[in-house]
């Protein structure tokens, strides 16, 4: 289902799910750093995952972290502030598109710019705090950032695949 709405609109709904997502993201991170320096690690229920402070230099799963500084900075925090910025222009000023693609761009954006914020105001480091034990199953360490970016580029995908069925295409 493709939306036509107008810009400000649009530029309002990306804005109420960037301050909501962002400020939970943020809030989530203090506490963790707050909570966690001191306690160490606390084990889930049923052994279910565990909850660490990690400060991460890399990306997803801590790729890159062993780039040299400047290179990171360039990588992670430019390259990175200037994709979020093509992506908050595309959300804002497109004048037609899919309502699940909209939300699935938005909280990539909305996570990327929570980890960038970490970047800038923590000297190139993101918090990250959580680990998930399902079975022989574990995630590597992650934050509710990363879990926005997953989910919003889960929606992406969904939007591709039903557009590509014959039967189901989206409008």
């Amino acid at each position: 289902m493709r939306m036509t709405l107008s810009r400000k609109l649009r530029l309002a709904c990306v804005m109420l799910l960037l301050a909501c997502t962002v400020g939970c993201d943020q809030t989530s991170k203090h506490i963790a750093r707050v909570g966690l320096s001191q306690a160490g690690s606390v084990t889930l229920p049923r052994g279910l995952g565990e909850l660490r402070l990690a400060e991460n230099p890399g990306s997803f799963m801590s790729l890159r972290a062993l780039l040299p500084e400047p290179a990171r900075l360039t990588v992670f925090t430019l390259s990175v502030g200037v994709g979020l910025l093509v992506l908050f222009v595309y959300l804002t000023s497109r004048t037609q598109i899919c309502v699940v693609r909209f939300v699935g761009l938005s909280l990539v954006m909305a996570g990327g710019l929570s980890n960038l914020l970490d970047r800038i105001l923590r000297h190139g480091l993101v918090t990250d705090f959580a680990t998930i034990r399902i079975g022989p199953f574990q995630t590597g360490i992650f934050n509710a950032a990363d879990v926005l970016i997953m989910i919003g580029v889960s929606l992406i995908i969904c939007t591709v695949q039903m557009k590509t069925r014959p039967t189901g295409r989206m409008q």
